[in-house]
């Protein structure tokens, strides 16, 4: 049994890391929800129980085993280096830690063996990421990747509660504080985060150098663009991959079909292929309209859906915290 806390509890991601660990059953013997002083006092269910937020300092001291945060990257950087003084074992949600090379970048199917004893903070990559490498790992491993070009197509729920209620108050014709500089509603945004000099943003970029780390191949070659849409269940992508070796579409979909966590949805004569509001509340990754593409050589077409709150951020960090309990035992 471990003691639990969860940083960031009020907040979609939290609350949903409340709803895995529960539903996972997830081994706990006592949990401590952490959220900003004006949540302080409040009370959360789990589990049909009452339990009272704390603050961040004072969970700190109550020495839990696992942290999960997601609280944002200022918060994980000045408080998740005093967790791991305290031996307490910290998953980041975070972009803070993701790119820090004593700090491992973990999807559990894919590279849980990169978390040793030593580590301390382990962080939970981007949610655009987690679902891209869910399929694309296994066929890396056969065919090698050589280039890829990204086109996300990303929830409002990927920038928070303010961005859901931006989203709810324009279909209903109210004005109130905005997450995004224009109107969502009816409208898609190409630009998920904020820019950087190169003209790309931290989204795309992320999307670049998590995947470099985590297949541990800094050859691939990578181009995103990343979208934001008025929805709300999920992140979808359109991926075209090249690969070094050359492919039989058979078995690129029987190797897909294999993996762990991967559900594949592609009969595009019965209009079959996955869709945000079909993928809502899934911890499985949705793949469809995988076709070849005749320009190039070696080429792929995949369409990528997946939650981004579930799989892409609270039911990773739950299971990255899995592995570690299973590796104690």
């Amino acid at each position: 049994m471990n003691r639990v806390a969860v940083v960031g509890v009020s907040g979609l991601v939290g609350r949903t890391m409340l709803r895995v660990l529960e539903e996972r059953n997830f081994p706990l013997s006592e949990l401590l929800p952490v959220a900003s002083h004006k949540s302080e006092g409040k009370e959360i269910l789990f589990k049909g129980e009452k339990h009272k937020i704390i603050s961040i300092a004072e969970a700190a001291g109550k020495k839990p085993d696992i942290a999960l945060f997601s609280a944002g990257s200022d918060v994980s950087l000045e408080w998740a280096p005093v967790y791991a003084k305290n031996n307490t074992i910290v998953i980041d949600n975070s972009s803070a830690w993701r790119m820090n090379e004593e700090v491992p970048l973990i999807i559990p199917e894919i590279n849980a063996s990169a978390i040793s004893r030593e580590h301390r903070i382990i962080a939970n990559p981007n949610c655009s990421t987690i679902q891209l490498l869910m399929v694309l790992a296994p066929l890396h491993r056969v065919y090698g990747i050589r280039r890829l070009v990204i086109s996300t197509y990303q929830a409002v729920t990927g920038t928070g509660m303010k961005a859901v209620r931006q989203l709810e108050n324009e279909i209903k014709g109210i004005k109130g504080d905005l997450a995004y500089p224009y109107s969502i509603f009816m409208n898609c945004l190409p630009h998920c985060d904020s820019f950087l000099d190169n003209g790309y943003t931290r989204e795309e970029m992320k999307l670049v150098n998590e995947t470099r780390k985590i297949l541990g191949d800094e050859s691939i070659r990578i181009t995103a663009t990343a979208v934001r849409l008025p929805v709300t269940g999920g992140h979808s992508e359109s991926v075209n991959v090249e690969f070094n070796k050359q492919y039989n579409l058979a078995d690129i979909k029987e190797i897909l079909n294999e993996t762990e966590g991967v559900v594949v949805r592609d009969n595009p004569s019965e209009n079959i292929y996955p869709m945000p509001l079909d993928v809502s509340g899934s911890d499985e990754v949705f793949v469809g309209r995988i076709r070849k593409d005749y320009s190039l050589d070696n080429a792929l077409n995949l369409w990528i859906v997946a939650d981004n709150i579930r799989k892409g951020a609270a039911t990773n960090a739950v299971q990255i915290a899995e592995t570690i309990i299973k590796d104690k035992r």
